[in-house]
């Protein structure tokens, strides 16, 4: 059987992570979440890895949800049925908070937890013809696991509209709301990506670690004067860091720095 998850990494350290189930349009079981939050996981703790991208194969990023694992837990008790969602909320997380910066290479149609998947991602950038849709409601249940992430990136009177009407939403409108970054064509996808990649090599990986974490540190909290101290504290520790002061000398002597091959 072939794998659910393909994993190939660069020589420039660009890990690009493919879900492997085409013909279900990428929809995720319990097997494939397990894969792929352990191929997350080791990636964390790669220091060769520079940069994480996120696609899948054949038309569609993923539909959410693969409908033989629905069937399943339906006849679960209580405590199966928590385990499992405690088991889909880790893979959400582990990618929400990865120390690498993260690229949702949206090739096709993601609904649910794919669209999730996409809101968890640092850059997502989609072909024009891709739709997005939570349509839990018409199931009896709601996007509960997903909800953080989407409401996050589109916000709360968006996710009030689209989570009760489980409207399908074109990648224009999708970018409008803040799900995806960047629509291009088809043939387009993989150059804006490459693009992209580049752009993130550039950079200091530990610095892109450190500002996805003053972001997830300071997103909820009024400018009052402990946040105020929580940014100089980080900007100092940065600043008389190795990377920090590697990058400083660089600029001033007008050289690349280390991390730039």
């Amino acid at each position: 059987m072939e794998e659910a998850v393909l994993l190939k990494v660069s020589p420039q350290g660009i890990a690009t992570i493919s879900l492997n189930r085409g013909e279900l349009h990428n929809a995720l079981d319990d097997k494939m979440v397990d894969l792929l939050t352990a191929t997350l996981e080791t990636l964390a703790e790669d220091d060769s890895i520079r940069v994480v991208v996120l696609t899948g194969e054949g038309i569609s990023f993923s539909a959410g949800h693969d409908s033989a694992w629905l069937r399943r837990l339906t006849e679960f008790d209580e405590s199966q049925q928590r385990r499992d969602a405690q088991r889909l909320s880790r893979l959400l997380e582990t990618l929400d908070h990865l120390p690498k910066p993260t690229i949702a290479r949206v090739q096709g149609s993601a609904f649910g937890i794919g669209a999730a998947l996409v809101a968890c991602c640092d850059v997502s950038i989609s072909v024009f013809e891709a739709l997005f849709c939570f349509s839990d409601v018409k199931l009896g249940i709601i996007p509960a696991l997903a909800a953080p992430y989407i409401m996050r990136a589109i916000g709360p009177r968006a996710a009030r509209r689209y989570f009760v009407t489980a409207e399908r939403i074109n990648a224009g409108k999708a970018r409008r709301l803040g799900l995806i970054h960047q629509t291009v064509e088809n043939d387009e996808l993989d150059d804006a990506v490459e693009h992209m990649c580049r752009q993130l090599l550039l950079n200091g990986p530990h610095a892109m670690v450190a500002a996805k974490q003053l972001i997830r540190d300071i997103e909820h909290r009024d400018i009052a004067p402990a946040v105020i101290d929580l940014t100089i504290d980080r900007m100092v520790a940065l600043r008389r860091s190795d990377e920090g002061q590697e990058g400083v000398r660089a600029f001033l002597e007008m050289r690349k720095p280390g991390w730039i091959d």
